[in-house]
């Protein structure tokens, strides 16, 4: 008896790994370049669904998740209220890490994409990718500083959640956009591909993109953490400069 339910689940795990799937992913850009000019970019997210054999018949419907993080940092959240006429910061919490940018998307609805268990286990939603364990705070409602973190980074385009914006064709390829917007922190984000059946995450993929500064803003930003009195000595030239030339165009216009 015993002997028969090993080889019963020997055999379920052989079939289990027959029919393995996998994430093929591609890239529109390998990395994002930041420049004086740089209003905004577009990743075009899109890849194949590798497996050994076709899906057997009555298995639940694949689905995709994908997101796109940029580097995590801690962040104070005050309150304001209004006293005496004036409105003062008044409660605060600090989040011990919460992604500068961060985008979902999903093949369908996100409660029809991962279950809630699959995503405290793998952070895919934005909620859950903000680190509030440990947190220091002065208000007792640390839920409603979470979520007016989230509501100001949404509408600053920061934080996205775009469900059903996943394209799935045949269950095999797949393919989205994110839109990032121009102000971007710099760093490595990192892109996660999940796939998922009936909210089980079977398979997912990761890798990073750069997004870093290039040209004169490069220069710029290295010059300001590595010579900050010679920094701002050629800041000073510059007003004066600009304000002389100033000054002197307004005397040509005058005379």
């Amino acid at each position: 008896m015993i002997r028969a339910a090993i080889l019963a689940a020997a055999m379920c795990f052989s079939a289990a790994s027959l029919w393995a799937e996998e994430v093929v992913l591609g890239l529109s850009q390998d990395e994002v370049a930041i420049t004086a000019t740089f209003e905004g970019s577009e990743i075009l997210i899109f890849g194949a669904v590798k497996r050994d054999r076709p899906v057997p018949a009555g298995a639940d419907p694949l689905q995709v998740a994908i997101t796109v993080a940029g580097p995590s940092e801690p962040v104070t959240v005050r309150r304001k209220e209004r006293r005496f006429g004036i409105w003062v910061n008044a409660a605060s919490i600090v989040v011990n890490s919460a992604p500068s940018f961060y985008a979902v998307a999903t093949s369908a609805a996100f409660e029809d994409t991962v279950s809630a268990v699959e995503d405290l286990r793998h952070g895919i939603s934005i909620p859950s990718a903000i680190r509030t364990v440990g947190a220091t705070a002065t208000a007792p409602d640390v839920d409603a500083f979470t979520a007016a973190l989230i509501r100001i980074r949404d509408r600053e385009g920061l934080y996205q959640l775009r469900e059903g914006s996943v394209s799935l064709d045949r269950e095999t390829l797949f393919r989205t956009s994110i839109a990032m917007p121009a102000n971007l922190t710099e760093g490595p984000y990192t892109t996660r591909i999940f796939l998922t059946r009936g909210g089980e995450v079977i398979s997912s993929y990761g890798t990073v993109i750069p997004v870093r500064k290039v040209g004169l803003e490069r220069w710029l930003y290295t010059l300001s953490r590595s010579q900050p009195l010679l920094y701002g000595l050629m800041s000073l030239a510059i007003a004066i400069f600009a304000g002389w030339s100033a000054a002197a165009a307004f005397r040509l216009l005058r005379s």
